[in-house]
């Protein structure tokens, strides 16, 4: 019989990768490496413009959030427990609880099915930003509206002493500190 169920363990926010590293070499290092099938931390590409560069860097779907298909008995339970980072495991009663196959399948496709890198920049209305390239290049402007499912922010411009609604792409442009 197949006891290998999927189990959420809470982590630090920011740990995610450490951890999933963390409970892999402890099923290396000890006679448990039959009790573990796999550890996954769901992530997705998001771009960051950082001194008018673009980079793809990776952030967690599920911060906090680290998945394992394990075979878990209590012995098991408590060793990934008190690795350094490690909340605890979700469940009921202060007990693991195994993941919804719904859930699971959920999560599954998330981490498989990667769409393409986003935006990782959220802007506010009221922000100034600094067009860096099109027709309205080192012009700055005044978010007005910010479109993230599309990458797109109205801008107000000031040209020729008059304010212009302006659109723009995201990438495009850069906060003004």
């Amino acid at each position: 019989m197949d006891n290998f169920k999927w189990y959420a363990i809470q982590t630090y926010v920011g740990s995610e990768m450490a951890v999933k590293r963390a409970v892999e070499n402890l099923v290396k290092d000890s006679s448990i490496g039959e009790q573990l099938k796999e550890v996954i931390v769901p992530t997705e590409d998001v771009v960051e413009y950082k001194n008018g560069k673009e980079k793809i860097s990776q952030r967690c779907l599920y911060s906090g959030y680290v998945f394992a298909n394990l075979d878990l008995n209590t012995e098991l339970w408590h060793k990934i427990q008190s690795l350094p980072r490690v909340g605890r495991f979700i469940g009921e009663s202060k007990k693991p609880t195994p993941l919804s196959e719904q859930d699971i399948t959920l999560i599954l496709e998330k981490a498989q099915n990667r769409a393409a890198p986003r935006l990782k920049i959220d802007f506010e209305k009221g922000e100034s930003v600094r067009i860096r390239e099109g027709s309205f290049a080192n012009f700055t402007g005044m978010v007005e509206e910010y479109d993230a499912a599309n990458g797109k922010l109205k801008l107000n411009v000031s040209i020729f002493g008059r304010s212009t609604p302006v659109d723009v792409e995201c990438s495009k442009v850069e906060k003004i500190l």
